[in-house]
């Protein structure tokens, strides 16, 4: 039953490979470099990830934007008229105002298309977090499995969805005013990396602090040998803010303590990007469910 079709958007860090295997499409949001407003592609049409992380490692500040109006209209429309509904698995809403555009324009459109259905959906994660979420609520599309029924299933299940990540430095998450510059001044000049999930209303949360690249690449593998939920019948998911090297010791440094099926690594595209800054590198796997809400 191919009857609905799957967005997500410009945060799944969904690689086009991917987004063709499983059949999802997504919605872009935009991002601002040296003034000038691209489109958020997750297939780096207007920069390279080189050139994009480059810019930040000069010192200069990227700005994002959430998914314009214009952008759901157009894409939500083509499907209508197609005659299927739409699944639309949003970045969290602590990170993004985006889903609350979404629902805006679903009401809108489905009074014009009264027969059409659009649920928005909260996912409470972001890149390949997220990423996850869309590609099993294809799997479950295709196994037969209603609009309704893949719906209720993300709901239930989407906080078992676990984040395990670190940055390379807390200067640009203090730009985007994810740290304080207190926190990000001493953690910077000390070595300190935090570990950062994404808690059960959404946002990032430094549940642990580490000091060293290789001491957090440790704590962050024991945190996902803790917490998985039948490893071996699932993909590790990993993404990396231009730091291959980064993610595949991570990579391995998980696998020499747990047994995944698979393992996908992909790129942190523009959006994310944007906040954490070069060197970011996160994990993504089913898990225990998410229980802690982060506070300041």
């Amino acid at each position: 039953m191919d009857n609905f079709v799957i967005f997500a958007d410009s945060t799944c860090d969904l690689g086009k490979d991917l987004r063709e295997k499983y059949n999802i499409d997504y919605v872009a949001m935009n991002y601002i470099l040296d003034e000038k407003e691209y489109r958020a592609s997750l297939d780096w049409e207007s920069h390279s990830p080189k050139e994009f992380y480059d810019f930040m490692r000069e010192g200069n500040r990227i700005r994002t934007t959430q998914v314009p109006a214009a952008e759901y209209e157009t894409k939500f429309k083509k499907v209508l008229e197609d005659g299927k509904d739409i699944l639309y698995i949003s970045c969290s809403s602590a990170l993004s105002g985006s889903i609350n555009i979404a629902k805006t324009v679903a009401n809108k459109l489905e009074e014009e298309y009264k027969d059409r259905k659009i649920i928005c959906i909260d996912s409470l994660i972001s890149s390949l977090g997220q990423g996850y979420l869309a590609i099993k609520a294809s799997l479950l599309r295709s196994e037969g499995k209603t609009i309704d029924e893949v719906a209720d299933y993300i709901v239930k299940n989407r906080l078992k969805v676990n984040q395990i990540g670190y940055v390379s430095t807390l200067s640009y998450l203090k730009r985007a005013g994810r740290v304080t510059a207190s926190s990000a001044f001493f953690g910077n000049l000390f070595g300190v990396k935090p570990i950062l999930i994404s808690d059960k209303i959404g946002q990032n949360y430094a549940v642990k602090k580490v000091k060293g690249t290789k001491n957090v690449r440790h704590e962050a593998a024991l945190m996902i040998k803790e917490i998985a939920v039948d490893p071996e019948n699932q993909t590790l998911y990993i993404s990396h803010a231009d730091d291959i090297q980064e993610a595949q010791k991570l990579r391995d440094e998980i696998l020499s303590m747990v047994k995944f099926k698979d393992c996908y690594i992909n790129f942190i595209t523009t959006i994310v990007g944007a906040s954490v800054g070069p060197g970011c590198v996160a994990a993504y796997i089913v898990g225990k469910e998410v229980t802690i809400e982060g506070r300041e």
